[in-house]
């Protein structure tokens, strides 16, 4: 049996409407609501002005693999939290710019960034710390939906 925790997935950028119902399928697929324990995810549920949120109770190792990997794959920059699994695994935070990797962070249940000695002796200065926490923070740009087709 796969082990299940809440998370959490925000998510912003340009989406062009040719992939619109590729990422609503797979928004379905994870039975993604755009409130706790809410009704589940339907188009009309796009925000006018701001990020995408959806979230879920009883998600599979806590993240939204194939969401994710379609993000990555169209630049479309998010920040998924997920809870910790007692004895499995810490609370997470994983932030994508819509360019590079996606980075991870550790965090708390209340979805509070935290970091750890090792992580500061690297850092190696309080304006590096704080930008680190700043990208660990950061809130994805407004979602949109464009006329057009994906780039090749």
């Amino acid at each position: 049996m796969v082990d299940r925790v809440a998370a959490t997935i925000t998510i912003g950028g340009t989406l062009p409407s040719s992939l619109l119902e590729a990422f609503v399928g797979l928004v379905e697929d994870e039975a993604l609501a755009p409130e706790w324990d809410g009704d589940p995810f339907i188009i009309a549920d796009l925000p006018a002005d701001g990020p995408l949120m959806l979230m879920a109770s009883e998600v599979a190792w806590g993240e939204f693999r194939e969401l994710e990997s379609f993000c990555v794959e169209h630049h479309l920059p998010f920040a998924r939290w997920h809870q910790s699994n007692c004895g499995s695994w810490g609370a997470e935070r994983a932030v994508f710019m819509g360019e590079g990797g996606v980075r991870l962070y550790a965090a708390t249940d209340d979805d509070t960034v935290v970091i750890d000695r090792e992580t500061v002796v690297r850092l190696g200065s309080a304006d590096a710390i704080v930008e680190y926490l700043d990208i660990a923070d950061a809130v994805p740009p407004r979602f949109q939906v464009v006329p057009g087709r994906a780039a090749s």
